[in-house]
């Protein structure tokens, strides 16, 4: 059993320091014409089959049309080595700035929706738009991953978390396997 740990009050406006759902990614997006990517952190999964991900995208955000319009984007996961571009793509508006040039961002086609993969990310999700529901009111997408495309090495990729006032934590160090402790049916691989 472990000892209970002593807590203090904290800011409710800074708890997503501990709650982040996950890492952040790069969403790229394309529509008449017009391409972005845009870094991002307020992403969740919400489903495995269909695999869907919901994602809070700001309608200030340049990319928000683009993806509201083309109800599609890719989901790319940046690693440690992209984090100083990864802050930098963030920091700019891609209706003033050709953000894949000025950062010097590698692209592949993708094969089920018009916004390109990222070359120099870990891995890229191709999605569309699966329920819009939420966007007038919160911002929030929900996407289906119709494609994936996932680096084979290594498993457990070093991916950045955003902890609030400029401060990134990494993940992706094996620190135990603990399957023995879960019933066979729900281990997801």
């Amino acid at each position: 059993m472990t000892r209970p740990i002593a807590k203090q009050d904290f800011p409710v406006h800074q708890v997503r320091r501990y709650l982040e759902p996950g890492p952040i990614v790069l969403i790229t997006s394309c529509h008449a014409g017009q391409r972005n990517v845009m870094t991002l952190g307020w992403q969740t999964v919400m489903e495995f089959s269909p695999s869907l991900v919901g994602c809070m995208i700001s309608a200030g955000n340049h990319s928000f049309e683009l993806i509201r319009q083309s109800g599609e984007c890719v989901i790319n996961l940046p690693t440690l080595p992209l984090l100083d571009t990864m802050v930098r793509i963030g920091n700019c508006s891609g209706a003033e700035v050709d953000k894949f040039e000025a950062f010097g961002l590698a692209t592949t086609r993708a094969e089920c929706v018009a916004a390109p993969l990222l070359e120099q990310c870990h891995a890229s999700f191709e999605c569309r738009l699966h329920d819009d529901a939420l966007v007038d009111r919160y911002n929030f997408f929900i996407f289906e991953v119709v494609k994936a495309h996932v680096a084979p090495e290594p498993a457990h990729p070093q991916t950045l978390h955003y902890t609030g006032n400029g401060v990134f934590v990494v993940a992706g160090d094996r620190v135990a396997d603990r399957r023995e402790l879960f019933r066979p049916e729900l281990l997801d691989d």
